[in-house]
């Protein structure tokens, strides 16, 4: 088959190589549409510890398609259905899963190699983690459920409520749908961005209530609190950058009670200093949300599926493997949303 694997920071190489044959358990998927991700870009750029562990590896994780062939004991699928994967499964077992915290699982099974013509899907993911597709869901919809179930499981953890008012910097494509998110939980979403891409799915994907143009308006914690109830601040402000500078900042969004949540996830080793003061006084709830787990991953689907969130209008446009290192520097130019990729 054709691939697209990396082999270094910088270094990925469109080439053939052989179909993983299916081990007991497994499934081979025919490929039928792949995302890029921006985590796909940051391992582009810099690699990545955990889910690349040896080189060379496949690269790209968000897919859908069809079952071409079965490992030995499958019989939950059968060759011919479309499905969805997740690209990674818990092990039921550790100290983490034990207390159901799934997305922290010390045994997680990960998945990468979207960016092919076929992949060969873990027993684990097999049985936790794939499902099958309603007939009338397209498999580039379909190919959401991984990043749209990270975002489901910070929303759910953060406990957005109808009424609250909801900050999101950052509209890259998880913030944006973390702003559609909130709108169909019924809260009040005020969102800031820089990319004039970006902004315009602010309204036109995410309905949100109030958009801020950095560019014009670089201090928008004024703004933000203005939005809010009695202009006392944010009842949710939520970080989709991942810079820790932006971390900081967000803390005097909130009013007192109000919860932060740093969901973009910074560069390692970076430190923030926060005013202990206004934390402790203010009772202000700080927290992170990382990964999705099983239950999510089907609250994705059945999300995509009701029609509720259109998804596709988030691609920036349709590109074939050849086209993966392209897009990745597209990415980086800040000229894109996500491209879809088809084999």
């Amino acid at each position: 088959m054709k691939a697209v694997r990396f082999y270094a920071p910088g270094d990925i190489r469109y080439e053939e190589v052989e179909i993983t044959p299916p081990k007991a358990g497994e499934i081979v998927v025919k490929i039928k549409a792949a995302l890029t991700c921006g985590t796909d870009v940051k391992t582009f750029r810099r690699g990545h510890p955990v889910l690349i562990k040896k080189v060379p590896s496949g690269f790209g994780h968000e897919f859908s398609g069809i079952v071409d062939r079965l490992g030995e004991g499958v019989t939950d699928f059968k060759v011919g259905d479309r499905v969805v994967a997740a690209n990674s499964a818990p092990c039921g077992e550790c100290f983490f899963c034990k207390k159901e915290e799934y997305n922290l699982c010390e045994n997680l099974d990960l998945l990468n190699g979207a960016y092919a013509e076929y992949i060969t899907v873990p027993a684990r993911i097999v049985s936790k983690n794939m499902l099958k597709l309603p007939d009338d869901l397209s498999f580039e919809r379909a190919a959401f459920c991984e990043p749209l179930a990270n975002v489901v499981h910070g929303a759910a953890r953060t406990e957005i409520k109808a009424g609250q008012s909801v900050g999101i910097i950052g509209i890259g494509p998880i913030g944006l749908m973390f702003a559609r998110v909130a709108k169909l939980k019924g809260a009040r979403v005020i969102v800031a961005g820089r990319n004039p891409v970006k902004l315009k799915l602010a309204e036109e994907f995410a309905h949100a209530d109030e958009i801020i143009d950095l560019v014009k308006y670089p201090n928008p914690e004024k703004i933000f609190k203005d939005f809010s109830d009695e202009k006392k601040g944010l009842d949710v402000a939520i970080e989709c950058v991942g810079l820790p500078e932006i971390w900081e900042r967000l803390v005097s969004c909130v009013r007192p009670g109000g919860t932060v949540h740093f969901f973009g996830g910074c560069k390692s080793g970076s430190t923030v200093s926060l005013d202990t003061t206004k934390m402790h006084y203010g009772d202000i709830k700080l927290m992170s949300v990382f990964h999705h787990t099983p239950k999510y991953f089907r609250e994705a689907l059945d999300l995509i599926a009701s029609g509720n969130i259109e998804v596709e209008k988030l691609i920036t446009d349709k590109l074939g493997l050849p086209d993966v290192e392209y897009a990745m520097n597209q990415h980086i130019e800040g000229k894109a949303i996500k491209f879809l990729i088809t084999p």
